[in-house]
């Protein structure tokens, strides 16, 4: 059974970081591309960042290009979402998803953790 549990969300002030974390278990994790998506407040869901199955190639959405680093450690079967300098607009619901097609679209996503981004 794939399970994918988030971790790491919270309420942090314009301009500070936080560090998601994505635990994955049940499949062969280091073979698939993952991805990392968001759902604001009475919005649809859109894609964040996509790692391939190595951690050697990335993608970032212009929105968050610069200030958020995708990685992953497969020996751990953990994903990773470093976001700096983050904004209002980076309020959301985070999952990890499975898959490296840049949509928001996947089979398997975890139940997310809320960032909240607020003075």
């Amino acid at each position: 059974e794939v399970q994918l549990v988030e971790s790491g969300g919270g309420l942090v002030q314009p301009g500070g970081s936080l560090r998601l974390s994505c635990a994955a278990s049940g499949f062969a994790f280091s073979i698939y591309a993952m991805k990392w998506v968001r759902q604001a407040p009475g919005k649809g869901a859109e894609w964040v960042s996509i790692i391939n199955g190595g951690g050697s190639g990335t993608t970032y959405a212009d929105s968050v290009k610069g200030r958020f680093t995708i990685s992953r450690d497969n020996a751990k079967n953990t994903l990773y979402l470093q976001m700096n300098n983050l904004k209002p607009e980076d309020t959301a619901v985070y999952y990890c998803a499975l898959g490296g097609d840049r949509s928001a679209s996947t089979m398997f996503r975890g139940q997310g953790t809320q960032v909240t981004v607020s003075s």
